[in-house]
């Protein structure tokens, strides 16, 4: 169970890693509206994969925030990592945005262990 949920948190930051690689001038746009339209994008994604962490990886949803904790580590520790050398990890985006980058992963990685952990707790 444990081996799948990190298998899971390392295939998922991989997949944060080459989004923002390859999109990640289309994410950082200047206004408001763009900034507001990434954050909530990245609770809806965060809480819907927090909400289905049970059926991806088939285990009761008392383990929800177990198996969400295991699989959110991970990939927290690395975009962690990326995000402390934003501009060698993507070049073609202003380094300044390091910032936003982060939050944006504590945004979604918080909203995904709530949503798991909502999940356990209505078991």
């Amino acid at each position: 169970m444990m081996a799948r949920s990190l298998g899971l948190g390392f295939g998922i930051a991989a997949a944060i890693f080459a989004l923002f690689h390859f999109a990640g001038p289309w994410f950082f746009l200047d206004g408001r509206r763009s900034f507001q339209l990434n954050f909530t994008a990245g609770a809806a994604l965060g809480l819907g994969w927090g909400l289905s962490i049970n059926r991806i990886l088939r285990v009761p949803r008392k383990a929800a925030i177990h198996v969400m904790a295991a699989a959110a580590v991970p990939g927290m520790l690395i975009l962690a990592a990326v995000g402390s050398h934003f501009a060698v990890f993507f070049p073609q985006l202003d380094p300044a945005l390091d910032k936003v980058f982060g939050s944006l992963i504590l945004w979604f990685y918080g909203f995904a262990l709530i949503g798991a952990l909502w999940l356990a707790r209505r078991a």
